[in-house]
């Protein structure tokens, strides 16, 4: 056994022996994720997929990247490994770089590295196939109006369980396989400022709240996903491990992954990339498979924090349908605009004695904080539980995938609800759940009354909200300081956002990121403090062998 410090938050969350044991909860969880230890990373029971075919994934491009040589992908690495998004609009702008190019250089990067070598990776699910042909039509509505949004061509991944018209949405599952849907409320939005989908990004299967006892990042239909920065040694985190990685090691300009508590910010510093969980309702949920309607929200994975700022701009707008929805009123250029003009002057950041004790990258973090003038106020955490947490996610999943099946999935649809798709993984199990689906069965086993799920709600806001607002208070302070998803619980159930960028790796070469967590709709606040220290710290390399 290996002993690994950054390890998602389900993996706590999951440990328990039975979710129907409703009086022992409290007891399982806990939010300190650096004292567990995990199987080593090489004793995978499924590595590659058994469902992705290589020939028909790339029968749709082989004409059109048959002139597209190896040479042509080496003078094109300059203008786009590592550049960020505004770079690359100014090589499209100025002739170096086309939209198309951009797109093929992306699919050979994807073809030379992603499945079936010595240096797979597992992160993309399914491509596009009409992506070339929607970068061509790019180009030439380029030549005829002035860009209107810096997302305007770009080839973004989503994450499986988010529904696009292009390709199937499996979250990963063999259930969902043939699943054909319309766009999702916030692929539309994509849509309409000009971003292209590039593809689907492997996750770990229903979002990682369906086996209990299957390493992050593995999915049947995707297989097992693997960190670039450690092949087969390293977490990737979950559950949008796909997304991270891919982004980690250039498959795409960015990634949109979704987190109910820590499935954004886990990838993203496992695979040394920004990372935004917004505020819930401020993103859109329509069309994304879900496990809690209370807790569950899209957003966006990036290199940098200013293609974080434009993504979150791109995707943002009011969806009537989702119950939680926020109308923000804010414009386009919102998020990405006058980043260059923030200052740390007069910001109070709370950062955790604990975390300062145990982490030197914590602290060198702190200090490059302090040298932009930020105060860092020195605070203990509050002794607060969160109880019912995984009941709330397995009777929020009970009713909530049941209407998604309805509402968003194909009409011919082979599952209707949470026992549906355990009864269908029977029919095949060593395919369907090699690592079995404990926590699918201990959904199904749970239940309330409306007045004890309200209870649970009420209690875990209450307590989250109390983990930050004591210290704001008592400290004045503007936000918190954490490490990955360390804290990620918390800023869940209290509906806080938080942000993760690198801030350097172990002496084992694992990446590490500080996380900024703030108040409700402060996301503009977030990415100003992030890419402050982005732009001092410079902690990000690239993954040594995908360059």
């Amino acid at each position: 056994m290996k002993s690994f410090l950054l390890i998602p938050i389900f993996i706590l969350l999951f440990s328990c022996k039975n979710t129907e044991e409703k009086t022992e909860v409290k007891k399982e969880y806990s939010t300190d994720i650096r004292d567990v230890s995990t199987k080593d990373f090489r004793e995978f029971k499924v590595l590659d997929s058994k469902y992705i075919s290589k020939d028909s994934l790339w029968q749709p491009f082989n004409e059109a990247l048959m002139n597209f040589s190896e040479a042509s992908y080496n003078a094109l690495k300059p203008l786009i490994l590592e550049q960020d998004i505004l770079t690359l609009q100014k090589s499209i702008n100025n002739g170096d770089l086309s939209y198309e190019k951009l797109v093929k250089f992306y699919l050979y990067r994807i073809k030379k590295f992603d499945r079936e070598n010595e240096w797979s990776l597992n992160s993309v699910i399914s491509l596009n196939p009409n992506i070339i042909e929607e970068a061509k039509q790019k180009d030439r509505e380029l030549l005829n109006r002035k860009l209107k949004h810096p997302i305007f061509g770009m080839p973004i991944l989503l994450k499986d369980n988010i529904n696009t018209s292009e390709m199937p949405t499996t979250a990963g599952a063999v259930a969902l396989k043939k699943n054909k849907t319309k766009d999702a409320f916030i692929v539309q939005r994509l849509k309409e400022n000009g971003a292209i989908i590039l593809g689907k990004s492997n996750l770990s299967e229903w979002a990682y709240f369906f086996c209990g006892d299957c390493p992050s990042g593995y999915s049947a239909i995707g297989g097992q996903t693997l960190n670039p920065y450690g092949r087969r040694v390293m977490d990737t985190g979950g559950s949008s491990s796909g997304s991270g990685v891919a982004v980690a090691a250039n498959f795409c300009v960015a990634a949109v992954g979704s987190e109910t508590s820590g499935s954004i910010l886990s990838p993203s510093s496992q695979n040394s990339i920004v990372g935004l969980k917004p505020t819930i309702g401020l993103l859109s949920r329509g069309g994304i498979v879900p496990i809690s309607s209370t807790l569950d929200t899209p957003g966006p994975m990036t290199k940098s924090v200013i293609d974080n700022a434009i993504m979150l701009d791109a995707m943002s707008g009011f969806d009537n349908k989702d119950p939680k929805a926020i109308d923000t009123k804010k414009g386009n250029g919102f998020y990405y605009n006058d980043m260059d003009s923030s200052k740390y002057e007069g910001k109070r950041f709370g950062a955790f004695k604990k975390l300062m004790e145990d982490d030197t990258l914590y602290v060198n973090a702190l200090n490059v904080l302090k040298q932009q003038g930020a105060e860092i106020i020195e605070i203990d955490e509050e002794k607060i539980d969160l109880p019912g947490f995984i009941r709330l996610l397995n009777l929020d999943m009970k009713k909530d995938l049941p209407k998604y099946l309805k509402n968003y999935a194909d009409k011919n649809a082979e599952v209707s609800s949470v026992n549906d798709v355990i009864n269908f993984n029977k029919k095949d199990s060593l395919n369907s759940m090699p690592y079995g689906q404990r926590l699918f069965e201990g959904i199904a086993s749970d239940s309330a009354t409306n007045e004890e799920f309200d209870s649970i709600k009420m209690i875990l806001k209450n307590n989250g909200k109390q983990f930050f607002n004591v210290p704001i208070k008592a400290h004045k302070l503007d936000g918190f300081l954490s490490i990955n998803n360390y804290h990620a619980g918390f800023a869940a159930v209290a509906e806080y956002p938080a942000l993760t960028v690198p801030m350097g790796y172990t002496n084992k070469g694992v990446p590490k990121g500080l996380t900024f967590i703030t108040e409700p709709l402060c996301e503009k606040e977030l990415l100003k403090w992030a890419y402050i220290y982005e732009e001092a710290s410079g902690m990000r390399k690239a993954p040594m062998h995908y360059n």
